[in-house]
């Protein structure tokens, strides 16, 4: 009986990953955030914030202003952000 070849499952670490968070509000309109990261050929992770306006249907997004050493350190600095960081982040994009 020939031998079942192991399939690996993990995910490329160099595919970006989406992340939704905890959506806030921004001049009466509910505006979803989403943290996509990446781990880049230099061996850090980063990530942008990608922001839909739920009213207007438009998505704006930073450039990959965070960076930390672990997909986990930069995930939980993205979510220690206070809504007013979140916001003024929006608004710098306007």
């Amino acid at each position: 009986m020939p031998a079942q070849t192991l399939r690996n499952l993990a995910r490329d670490p160099r595919e970006p990953v989406s992340l939704d968070l905890t959506p806030v509000r921004y001049a009466g309109h509910p505006l979803t955030i989403r943290l996509v990261l990446r781990f880049a050929d230099d061996r850090v992770w980063r990530g942008r914030l990608q922001f839909t306006d739920a009213a207007s249907q438009i998505t704006r997004e930073t450039a990959e202003i965070f960076c930390s050493a672990s997909e986990q350190d930069l995930w939980d600095s993205v979510r220690g952000l206070r809504e007013h960081h979140f916001r003024d982040l929006y608004r710098s994009l306007e």
